[in-house]
């Protein structure tokens, strides 16, 4: 076992699990998850018996995808009773993978009687059931607390074990379902579920699946058209490949509120365990690292999905995000004026690039790539936030009036949403324009929307700004309470509270916004916090 060395100043062997471990623990302070990771395989190579080191050397080594050291630590963790959670689902995967359908089993029961995952038991003995050869369907007991969340993966499964065995009347509903209650990597599912009817015979069933218009399906249209690949892409799943699209739907699932937890990251890599050559895991997990703040292990993830295969749009996609979160946004960009190039491009593909260029600071380009995202829709039903998007490439390049005119435009077709109403409000409120239909645009955001701590900021500015001081400083405060952390808010709360006459108050909003202020704004609050306030000191 690991001991600190007794007393301070003690030397410590450099070769020896305990600095292994200290490395690992700076590494993993300094946001260096592969040093971490290779120091916790050292240390627990030297002390194979600590839980602390394999506590730390299981979630690095899931993480960053070494299945073996996530086992060796598991095994450690388990004997003392602490394993994770997620370590019985990589357990399940490895017992899958090795075939050892009995062991598989007695690991989902040990899942279910510990409350673990236990809604997905049904759909993982069933796939056990496919490697046994004794195929047995999902059945969900109806009674069971947790049965609505279980049906929401039970369509998807029974349609692909349904086309397993050459079932296609059965398959047929449970594609649609499954399709119908799949609002993320719909485009993913639909692929792989036209590899398995082309392959069984079915291409006009496959084709229906995959839209013309859709850049993303342009190779598997092209390829079941000829007949080509259709022995690949329609290969019957594998228990384990079964397993593995179970854990990478849960992982999106638990992560589609936006959520960047390691959880959903170490269940997509589980899945990759599960089903090394699948392209499912290897994009989930490149979207989740990227979100997670593992953005180069997000690069290598989705650089393992083939550029030239069925899924290589949906991976060139998460190699753009990957690429932008790892600071190398030339190459980014590069890829997405790329990606956006071809026939058919999604609307996405151009909102994708437009986004970076705005990060770049290259408005009017940015505002043609959400022009370019708006082609395939007619005037009427363009989405409210591409015209959203437009607009704020164009106000922030300084065209005004352009932009003005496509908010407007948005306001017509979206006139309750509070996204457009704040946008277009407070744009003419810094211009000082239209003041009174300005106010009453946030006015009618902020009743739309009440919790939302910038919509309450710019409802309490123009209130400000059009002389209602005390009504202002109020609504500001709210403000202010909702969002602590934001410069622009506390700015504004300061500057109504002097002009209320309240000038410590003022003083220690100013200093709040200080703490998160950069450039200009951070030394026009250092002048007024310092001189009190003045004409030229006035927020922006």
């Amino acid at each position: 076992m690991l001991v600190l060395p007794a007393a301070a100043g003690a030397s410590v062997d450099p070769g020896s699990a305990l600095h292994a471990y200290m490395r690992g623990r700076l590494a993993d302070d300094d946001g260096a998850p592969g040093l971490a990771l290779t120091s916790y395989r050292q240390a627990l190579a030297g002390d194979p018996a600590s839980l602390e080191v394999a506590r730390r050397s299981y979630f690095q080594a899931v993480i960053s995808g070494d299945m073996g050291l996530a086992l060796r630590s598991a095994a450690v963790l388990e004997s003392d009773g602490i394993l994770p959670r997620d370590g019985t689902l990589l357990q399940i995967a490895d017992a899958l993978n090795r075939k050892d359908w009995a062991g598989a089993r007695l690991i989902v029961d040990r899942m279910v009687a510990e409350g673990n995952f236990a809604f997905l038991a049904p759909i993982m003995r069933s796939w056990i059931s496919v490697g046994e050869g004794r195929y047995a369907a999902p059945v969900i007991d109806p009674t069971d607390r947790f049965a609505s969340l279980a049906k929401r993966y039970l369509d998807e499964h029974l349609a692909l074990q349904a086309l397993r065995n050459g079932d296609l009347q059965t398959a047929r509903p449970s594609i649609n379902q499954a399709l119908a209650l799949r609002t993320a990597e719909a485009d993913e599912l639909r692929l792989l579920f036209a590899g398995q009817l082309a392959a069984r015979g079915a291409r006009a069933d496959a084709l229906a699946l995959l839209p013309e218009t859709h850049a993303n399906f342009a190779q598997a249209r092209e390829d079941i058209a000829r007949g080509k690949a259709l022995s690949f892409h329609g290969k019957a799943l594998t228990a384990g490949q079964g397993f593995a699209r179970l854990l990478t739907r849960l992982a999106a699932d638990i992560s589609s509120d936006g959520s960047t937890g390691s959880l959903g990251i170490r269940l997509a890599r589980i899945a990759a365990f599960a089903d090394p050559a699948g392209a499912a895991p290897r994009i989930v997990a490149a979207d989740l690292l990227s979100r997670g703040g593992y953005a180069a292990y997000a690069v290598e993830e989705a650089r393992k999905v083939p550029g030239a295969g069925w899924y290589g749009a949906l991976g060139q996609a998460e190699l753009v995000e990957a690429l932008a979160a790892a600071g190398q946004r030339p190459e980014a960009i590069t890829l997405a004026h790329a990606l956006a190039a071809v026939p058919n491009a999604e609307p996405e593909r151009h909102v994708r690039l437009g986004q970076l260029l705005m990060q770049e600071k290259d408005y009017r380009a940015a505002a043609s790539a959400f022009r370019a995202a708006q082609a395939g829709y007619s005037d009427d039903a363009v989405p409210w936030a591409l015209l959203l998007f437009e607009g704020s490439a164009l106000e922030q390049g300084a065209q005004w009036d352009e932009a003005r005119a496509v908010l407007e435009r948005a306001a017509r077709l979206a006139p309750n949403e509070p996204a457009i109403l704040n946008y277009l409000g407070y744009a003419q409120i810094e211009r000082r324009q239209n003041m009174d239909a300005a106010l009453e645009l946030l006015k009618k955001a902020s009743a739309l929307k009440p919790q939302d701590a910038s919509i309450t900021d710019s409802l309490g500015w123009a209130q400000f700004v059009t002389g209602d001081i005390d009504a202002a400083v109020p609504i500001l405060e709210r403000a202010a309470a909702g969002a602590p952390s934001d410069a622009t808010v506390n700015e504004h709360l300061g500057d109504a509270l002097w002009a209320a006459g309240r000038r410590y108050e003022a003083r220690y909003a100013w200093r709040a916004a200080a703490v998160f202020a950069e450039g200009e704004t951070a030394q026009r609050l250092a002048a007024k916090t310092k001189e009190g306030m003045k004409p030229e000191y006035a927020a922006r």
